[in-house]
């Protein structure tokens, strides 16, 4: 295959002394898929916007970025323009801040052919071509997204339409930065089909850049992994992921959490250094549990991973002066691991009960029929795609009010029951931790202070406030001189141990969890999911209700799981139960769109927002390959009747046996009068 992108000898400053990118070497062949991975820091959205010429002025540009055989590197703003678009595009990250939000996404779209196509087209037709393209990618009601403004759309509609986009003028290069990060595993894989649509119809090649090593496995040809500016491994995707020599590699990938089972979590010590940071010898020593002295001054060259003949040009290259020490061990030989705590009775008294819960968000019904059950020493975990609901039942649980409609129970007491006085009580025994630690901790306070806020709500004596936060900050594993700084000087894993200390100071009996690893690195979230371990699996601990649309994750935390869906639970049962034989059609679905290494990726399935709200019957049916699948009369039933959880807690009038097939039998059985 001929090579279309080439990156040689990279470097990108920021300043004499911050080097984000330091010797970057990559080659992108047509038509194939390069993944791009590491963690935060790494340098991987620096190299991409690089290699497009979108850095900010004050960057210092040094070494080749060759797009067929142009050389990009100085060449002036006028002559990128030309290329950008039509010989190379990209896909950002955050498409809502990507669309200009006063024009529609069809004007936008047809933009990108008004420039760079000749003759050139009038706006109508590019609009129509826009419209075409959307059909292309499989958008659902294409032309409605075209006449939308990027804000009247969910996130995964806005990614496909900057697929589109990026499409339009057919380059020979797509850079997708983080294409699929904050959306749910569905969402995920109607972006990757998306992207494997937009390749197929135009011949491109993809740089794909991610942290999601799930994501990158199911869609990438070759895979290089970056570490503090530099690729430290590279080979094709087989190789990597089955038999990786870097020991950074193999930590990042032992650090993935899986969802087949809850499985021994490898911790990798220490933080990658931070961008621009000096650095001599190996930057990965300081953390390397085989480093020697050597590594330590010699910076180590990318080489074949294997010197014996008949794999010495197998492509698999690695950055590492001893790649023969790791050739027999595994990360469990490296590393710390965190392995999954026991199995454990659940109590017997009920923290918090959700029944047939109805709320509405921003006028608009949001949660229909939500039912679920948490118990002393128990964490459940609520899952779903966005919009199902999980959300708006976490908020009006921890408002402790009275619902709209259904019943609400916090550790006994009815909220709809309490008084102010009464809420004032409760809202100490309940605590929540939230996603983004960074907008939910005062900057200006110190981490001691932050932590003591709810022990002095309280009105605890002071020496026993201070004896408490040096407690919890030994209990989530931050060093004590952590107390004196602020947040904007932690890390990002630092920072949600310290929302965590914070919500345990006051020992709650409830603690409400939401997506409390969705924004860290996978290096990182395994030490927050070992800390979560250990905190719900200690004598004492707090009963949990974890919100998440990582199942990866939740596979690794929860003992139960409660499955939404258009605002209704239907399904819930435990883990290993509801993970290993799903009976909803609905939850197959989303565990069949997780992203996991060793599995191939499968077709993307319908958008979400294609579902009609169904006035009747069973809201999923649009999507359902089991109602597909039936016979004209009992299509009849799910168009007709609810279904509600039954006792086996599955709200599906044909739900899957554990032997896979649909229970067609089950409305007959139950005495439902037959559809005519």
């Amino acid at each position: 295959m001929s090579t279309v992108l080439e990156l040689r000898d990279l470097h990108v400053g920021f300043g004499p002394e911050h080097a984000a990118v330091r010797g970057v070497d990559l080659v992108l062949r047509r038509g194939e898929v390069l993944g791009l991975v590491g963690e935060s820091g790494a340098g991987k959205t620096v190299t991409a916007l690089a290699a497009l010429g979108l850095l900010p002025s004050r960057a210092t540009v040094r070494g080749s970025v060759r797009l067929l055989g142009t050389e990009l590197v100085g060449l002036p703003v006028r002559d990128l323009a030309r290329l950008r678009g039509r010989r190379i595009a990209m896909v950002f990250q955050d498409p809502l801040a990507a669309f200009t939000p006063v024009h529609r996404i069809g004007d936008q779209i047809g933009e990108v052919l008004r420039i760079h196509e000749r003759p050139r087209p009038g706006r109508r037709s590019a609009r129509q071509r826009a419209v075409e393209l959307l059909t292309e990618l499989r958008v659902p009601e294409p032309q409605r997204v075209a006449r939308a403004y990027p804000h009247e759309l969910s996130g995964g509609l806005r990614q496909r339409a900057m697929i589109a986009m990026a499409v339009a003028g057919r380059p020979d290069v797509i850079v997708a930065d983080e294409p699929t990060s904050a959306l749910d595993v569905t969402a995920q894989a109607e972006i990757l089909a998306a992207l494997e649509d937009a390749r197929a119809a135009t011949g491109a090649a993809l740089l794909l850049v991610s942290h999601d090593l799930g994501v990158v496995a199911g869609a990438a040809d070759r895979v290089a992994v970056m570490y503090a500016g530099r690729v430290v491994e590279t080979a094709p995707a087989h190789r990597l992921f089955g038999s990786p020599r870097m020991p950074y590699t193999m930590g990042l990938l032992a650090a993935a959490p899986r969802l087949d089972a809850a499985h021994a979590l490898s911790q990798m010590p220490g933080a990658p250094p931070a961008p621009g940071e000096p650095v001599e010898g190996c930057a990965f020593a300081p953390r390397c549990p085989v480093a020697r002295p050597e590594c330590e001054s010699d910076v180590p060259g990318l080489t074949p991973a294997d010197a014996t003949p008949a794999r010495a040009d197998d492509g698999h290259l690695v950055a590492c002066l001893h790649p023969g020490v790791t050739a027999a061990r595994t990360a469990a030989d490296l590393y710390p691991t965190s392995a999954p705590p026991a199995p454990r009775p659940p109590g017997d008294v009920t923290a918090l009960r959700v029944t047939a819960l109805r709320a509405s968000y921003r006028g608009r019904r949001a949660v229909h029929h939500a039912d679920l059950r948490v118990r002393r020493s128990e964490t459940v975990a609520l899952v779903g795609e966005s919009g199902a609901g999980k959300s708006t039942t976490l908020d009006r649980i921890i408002a402790l009010g009275a619902p709209e409609s259904g019943r609400i129970e916090v550790l006994g007491r009815d909220t709809a029951r309490l008084g102010r006085s009464g809420v004032r009580r409760l809202r100490g025994r309940v605590q929540i931790v939230l996603q983004d630690p960074s907008a939910t901790l005062d900057p200006r306070m110190t981490i001691a202070r932050i932590i003591a806020e709810p022990l002095e709500a309280q009105r605890a004596p002071r020496d026993r406030t201070a004896a408490r936060v040096r407690e919890l900050l030994a209990e989530v594993e931050l060093d004590p001189g952590t107390a004196g700084r602020r947040p904007p000087q932690l890390s990002g894993g630092q920072r949600q141990r310290v929302a965590l200390a914070r919500a345990l100071a006051v020992r709650p009996e409830l603690l409400l969890l939401d997506e409390p690893v969705s924004a860290l690195d996978v290096s990182v979230q395994a030490g927050i999911i070992a800390l979560l371990r250990r905190l719900t699996s200690a004598p004492g601990s707090p009963a949990c209700l974890l919100v998440s649309h990582d199942l990866a994750v939740v596979r690794q935390l929860a003992d139960r799981v409660v499955v939404m869906h258009g605002g209704r639970t239907v399904e819930s049962g435990t883990v290993d139960a509801v993970f290993d034989r799903p009976r909803h059609p609905y939850t197959r679905l989303l565990l069949s769109a997780v992203p996991t290494l060793g599995r191939p990726r499968p077709a993307g399935p319908p958008a979400a927002f294609e579902e009609a709200a169904a006035a009747t019957g069973c809201g999923f049916r649009a999507r359902c390959p089991v109602y597909r699948g039936l016979p004209l009369e009992h299509r009849l039933l799910c168009e007709r009747d609810l279904p509600v959880p039954a006792v086996d807690g599955v709200a599906c009038h044909f739900p899957h046996t554990d032997e896979g097939m649909p229970l067609r039998g089950r409305a007959a059985a139950q005495g439902h009068p037959p559809v005519q």
